[in-house]
């Protein structure tokens, strides 16, 4: 649906990369090793993303650094759209909401740093986790996205140890808000 609206696939990987998670930082010449891609043709949407204040950039040694502005008007609606289209959201909808006494429902590694894959990573924070009725969730909502979920549900006090780094993480569930 969004390539239809928006037709350049650069474009829409910038999206992802940056706006599902806005800690994420990237400067061009490593977005062009991730994406595949030549560096003139990620300049020159991240400058379009620059010019409409999407993005905010920075020089650290030498590179320019790019990461979301997440003051801007259209951030969460941008945020909240990409989820949909990652099917992230349906996920939250159809698994977090009813498996037990859940304090956070995180997304870690690659789907958290904005490189949507095979595979959906999530981290479950709580206690007194219905499983039988959490694995039937979680094969119900691969029916409908294009992944495969695989989760880890850990006490509050192990929780730590499951974060190690905040870039590959996005909080997507806290006592009960949707993100």
């Amino acid at each position: 649906m969004l390539e239809s609206l928006i037709t350049s696939k650069t474009r829409i990987k910038l999206m992802i990369k940056f706006f599902i998670n806005s800690d994420t930082t990237a400067y061009l010449r490593n977005l062009s090793e991730e994406f595949r891609e030549s560096t003139n043709a990620i300049r020159l949407e991240l400058n379009r993303f620059e010019e409409a204040k999407l993005l905010e950039s920075k020089n650290e040694q030498n590179k320019k650094v790019y990461k979301a502005n997440t003051k801007h008007p259209y951030f969460k609606d941008m945020h909240r759209l990409l989820l949909k289209y990652v099917g992230i959201e349906e996920i939250v909808d159809n698994v977090v909401k009813h498996i037990g006494e859940l304090e956070r429902g995180y997304i870690i590694n690659d789907f958290a740093q904005g490189n949507p894959g095979n595979i959906l990573d999530l981290l479950l924070v709580g206690k007194n986790f219905d499983y039988d009725y959490l694995n039937k969730l979680v094969r119900k909502a691969e029916e409908s996205v294009s992944f495969k979920i695989r989760y880890i549900a850990v006490s509050p006090n192990e929780a730590s140890q499951y974060i190690p780094d905040k870039t590959k993480t996005l909080l997507v569930w806290s006592a009960g808000d949707k993100f």
